[in-house]
């Protein structure tokens, strides 16, 4: 008896996007899925300029700047229909947006946000980072350091949004709000960690593949910009 094949994974080479332009491009790709319902799942590996992300439950008083400090720092605030708080993006941070198909996975979100941060443990782990995901909150830790956010978003059952790992990213902007809620955060990255950060897109790759294996997907990098139905 012939195996069945693996699902799909095509999968963009690391680039710098601003955030609203990769949200509509995530949900271009969401809906494309949702129509498709062919097996195929994409995945975005992004940088982001300087941006503050407000979640579903986040508020505008966790944003801890007034805006004219945001200003002379260049940082965006969007608001956002993901899961989660307030969180930062920005140089050094990867940021990646899986848009998969849980239907033909089997529709268990708390199952698909566990299976999340057990890749990106993975992920630091395979960089020498002894990190864990077994505490009280949503996250990748480092000991007490946070390393990695997760809030994510689903429509009939296909995912977006995603993952934020600290690679190189400069902690200090994390001054600015109060991430994910967290009343006294330690934020950490990988270089904070190691002494000296891999490069990015070497983390992104292994991350990207890393991603394919977990999820026992067949990966391919493609040029998302020029997906179109059909």
């Amino acid at each position: 008896m012939t195996a069945p094949a693996q699902p799909e994974l095509l999968c963009t080479a690391l680039q710098r996007w601003d955030y609203r332009d990769a949200l509509r491009r995530q949900l271009e790709l969401r809906d494309l899925v949702i129509a498709e319902d062919a097996g195929r799942n994409y995945l975005m590996l992004v940088e982001h300029p300087p941006t503050i992300t407000i979640g579903r439950s986040g508020t505008d008083g966790e944003v801890l700047a007034d805006p004219d400090a945001l200003e002379r720092r260049g940082v965006t605030v969007v608001e956002t229909n993901r899961g989660g708080k307030v969180t930062y993006h920005g140089p050094g941070q990867l940021v990646v947006y899986p848009i998969v198909d849980l239907r033909r996975r089997g529709p268990d979100l708390r199952r698909y946000l566990l299976d999340l941060q057990k890749w990106l443990v993975g992920v630091c782990r395979s960089c020498g980072v002894p990190a864990h995901a077994d505490g009280p909150h949503t996250g990748v830790w480092v000991a007490h350091r946070k390393i990695a956010s997760v809030g994510i978003a689903v429509r009939r059952w296909v995912t977006y949004h995603g993952v934020a790992l600290n690679v190189c990213v400069d902690l200090r902007e994390f001054d600015m709000i109060v991430p994910c809620g967290l009343a006294e955060p330690d934020m950490t990255s990988l270089e904070r960690e190691l002494g000296a950060a891999p490069p990015m897109a070497e983390v992104a790759d292994r991350a990207a593949r890393q991603f394919a294996e977990h999820f026992g997907m067949a990966l391919r990098f493609a040029q998302l910009e020029h997906v179109r139905p059909g």
